[in-house]
């Protein structure tokens, strides 16, 4: 059994990340910290009864592995100890997303703690990093409009079907992606019946998404991301513009998408045929409530060939593909698991 430890799970990332792990048939979890002296009840409903316990973070021991769900520069400085114990590190946060130095301080406005461990840090997307993953001993878990974003552009990119430096992006996130702090625009009066954009230029997500698709690039990618959120609590979904630079159609590209992603349990390209007859066509395209609570990301697509677009809407849970059951599946690599273990279920429909 590999032992694990989640710091920081109050928090929606923390406790979702608990919730599998409990029925991970290959993990032992051994504590979940939480700075409050409240029963853990008092944030996660779902476990009532359960007889689990926070502990305080002093009161965390070794592990073969930890989860970190905290701010941006507290990992870094409260991961050290473990790291240095033997402890492998999972980060939920931005602490090593990015490889740039400069960027990253620039980006999130601080200086970096310890840049030596951002050196050392595999960016936990399985699809792109799949062998460096099974190597490292600290991952940084991607944003969840980073991976839903990547993963939908990625054969594009890869293949050079497309123009790099005219990227479009609309990201569109349910709540939880904000966390659980209290704020007047996520205050239920205020979202619901309503649709919220923010950081609508410069998001921090962009970041990742370049650096990444222009590691399957000779050129620089660029992103043109922008982001709302919608009154749904978990899920994101993004709407991929691109500008091809040679022909295309629709069925050729489902195949290239099939191809790319043809070993990955965790990847399902929607295929379903348009209805000619259909007075508005809904169903060749992937839908937020169908991959709620899981790892799978949804990907579908279509082509304007009379504008010269291609469309690609992609689809996660924020913290489970996006998140922290993205983390578990780093950690199965990690630990040389299969890796659908513990992950191997489906969303709930209707959700």
């Amino acid at each position: 059994m590999v032992k694990v430890g989640i710091y920081g799970a109050s928090g929606y990332m923390g406790s979702e990340a608990l919730r599998v792990l409990l029925k991970h048939p290959n993990v032992s979890v051994e504590w979940a910290t939480s700075r409050s002296d409240v029963p853990i009840e008092y944030y996660h409903k779902n476990f009532y009864g359960r007889d689990i316990h926070f502990v305080k973070p002093e009161e965390a021991t070794p592990c073969d592995a930890v989860f970190f769900a905290l701010p941006t520069g507290l990992t870094t400085e409260l991961s050290k100890k473990f790291y240095e114990g033997g402890s492998k590190i999972i980060d939920f946060g931005a602490d090593f997303r990015l490889n740039d130095k400069g960027e990253w301080e620039r980006v999130y406005g601080k200086k970096h703690p310890d840049w030596s461990m951002a050196k050392r840090a595999v960016y936990g997307l399985v699809e792109l990093h799949r062998d460096e993953i099974r190597a490292t001993d600290i991952v940084a878990n991607p944003g969840c409009f980073s991976s839903s974003s990547i993963l939908a552009l990625a054969p594009l990119v890869q293949e050079n079907l497309i123009d790099p430096q005219k990227i479009v992006v609309d990201g569109l996130s349910g709540t939880v992606g904000a966390g659980d702090d209290l704020d007047l625009a996520l205050h239920h009066p205020e979202i619901h019946n309503n649709i919220l954009p923010y950081n609508v230029v410069d998001h921090r997500h962009s970041y990742e998404i370049e650096q990444e698709l222009s590691l399957l690039s000779d050129k620089k990618v660029i992103i043109h991301f922008s982001s709302c959120y919608i009154p749904i609590s978990r899920g994101v979904m993004t709407i991929n513009h691109t500008f091809p630079i040679e022909t295309v159609n629709r069925k050729n590209l489902l195949e290239l998408y099939q191809d790319f992603y043809k070993d990955e349990f965790f990847v399902k390209i929607i295929d379903l045929p348009k209805d000619k007859q259909a007075a508005w066509n809904y169903l060749p395209y992937p839908w937020i409530a169908a991959v709620s609570a899981t790892n799978f990301c949804h990907i579908g697509l279509d082509v304007d060939e009379r504008r010269n677009r291609i469309v690609v809407y992609s689809v996660l849970d924020s913290i489970g593909k996006g998140g922290a059951l993205v983390g578990v599946q780093n950690l199965n690599l990690m630990f040389g698991l299969a890796e659908e273990s513990g992950l191997d279920f489906y969303g709930i429909h209707p959700y």
